[in-house]
């Protein structure tokens, strides 16, 4: 007999997106003529670099002939791209990351999915909460958790973010734990984390032989000075992190699909008997048996990002998008929501004060705009909503009136 994975039964309901997706198309199919804003989910909107296209236009060319046609490549990634990374993202900035402990992938979400592969199921994981789904999910589906009850899984350690600490758990609320997830500029919140709070997340990591994920696909909409844009800004953080980033929001390419994972020669867990074992060759081979790497176009693509014009390309829509948030926030503020997030991350977090799904279903059917509601992001979550600052500013504009009009 065929026995299905179980541990799929014990996922929440249906995932988040997938909830609000169903709820905006039975939305959309009762006012056929309503003219839906979505600032729920985080997609871009604005096309990609140009010059992101025109290496992406060459390496097409390139598979065009024999000459310079590209099969596989490497499952870690192209050197090419590898060691522009390790230079602009890491050594430029001071930080001591080589260009063999970068795996390029096809995105930060599938390496924080995949990493777990490596971990036993007798580890205790700890994540944020509010929290990115694909966090908590995964590791139901691992079977590291019983069922849900009250809106958390028995097995894992919440950490609640709130205004009272900035969204920032401390360490502390972390004892016993042996894999903590970590993202800054956070989704959903928009919180950042300063460099005095992630040294004390590494101080307690190498304290207790445990393991950071951390998640920086944000890190480009950093613009505090002082704000750290990777964890190995921090002091011993080799020893107990690895990191995720994502081209996505970067540089446009959540269609594209392109993105990298840090992880440092030396970095230990251990075996049942204490042994330590290296993660970066575990995960070496866990790529070179599960995955064939991203194509060659694309990472021909993500290559132009690091020049001088895609540099100065990206940030301009960054800036962009951040600027679509600033007008967001204040006009929310002046509506006497209190916001966080925006400034330095695309989203804002926004405290309605009550039901999230309520309000959710308020902005949907009164004024035609897609939110996210916290709720879905956590128990902690709850009486919040996220606003996403990735559209156009016609648009954004647009919603801004309408909620002033609902609100």
């Amino acid at each position: 007999m065929l026995h299905v994975n179980e541990n799929y039964s014990k996922i929440q309901a249906s995932y988040l997106f997938t909830e609000i997706a169903h709820r905006v198309s039975a939305h959309q199919q009762a006012n056929p003529d309503a003219k839906i804003i979505r600032l729920g989910i985080g997609d871009v909107t604005e096309p990609l670099a140009p010059a992101v296209v025109e290496a992406m236009h060459k390496a097409v060319d390139d598979e065009a002939g024999r000459k310079d046609f590209h099969g596989y490549g490497p499952e870690q990634g192209y050197a090419f791209l590898r060691e522009k990374v390790a230079k602009v993202d890491f050594q430029d900035r001071g930080i001591d990351i080589a260009a063999d402990e970068i795996f390029i992938s096809d995105g930060a979400k599938c390496d924080c999915g995949n990493i777990q592969e490596l971990f036993g199921n007798d580890v205790k994981i700890a994540v944020g909460d509010p929290v990115y789904p694909v966090y908590v999910d995964t590791n139901v589906m691992a079977g590291r958790t019983g069922k849900s009850e009250n809106g958390r899984y028995p097995g894992l350690t919440y950490l609640t973010c709130n205004a009272a600490n900035g969204f920032v758990p401390d360490p502390e609320t972390a004892a016993g734990c042996d894999v903590v997830y970590l993202c800054y500029p956070n989704n959903p919140t928009g919180a950042v984390a300063t460099k005095e709070q992630l040294q004390k997340w590494v101080d307690w990591a190498n304290a207790n032989k445990a393991l950071i994920l951390f998640d920086a696909a944000y890190e480009a909409f950093i613009r505090t000075p002082g704000i750290p844009h990777s964890i190995y800004e921090c002091e011993g953080a080799r020893t107990c992190a690895i990191e995720f980033r994502s081209y996505s929001k970067t540089a446009g390419f959540t269609g594209i699909r392109c993105g990298y994972t840090v992880v440092p020669k030396g970095l230990m867990a251990y075996a049942a008997d204490g042994t330590p074992v290296e993660l970066r060759p575990m995960w070496t081979r866990r790529q070179t048996t599960k995955f064939n790497g991203a194509s060659y176009i694309t990472q021909r693509g993500a290559e132009a990002i690091y020049s001088a014009e895609g540099q100065a390309q990206c940030k301009a829509t960054i800036d962009f998008y951040l600027e679509n948030g600033r007008l967001m926030k204040e006009a929310l503020q002046a509506l006497g929501y209190t916001v966080t997030g925006g400034g330095d991350s695309p989203y804002l977090w926004v405290d309605v004060k009550g039901d999230s799904w309520e309000f959710f279903d308020k902005l949907l059917k009164e004024a035609n705009v897609v939110t996210t509601p916290g709720a879905g992001f956590g128990k902690a979550g709850e009486g919040y909503i996220r606003i996403s600052s990735f559209n156009s500013r016609e648009n954004v504009l647009e919603a801004i009136e309408r909620l002033k009009k609902v609100l």
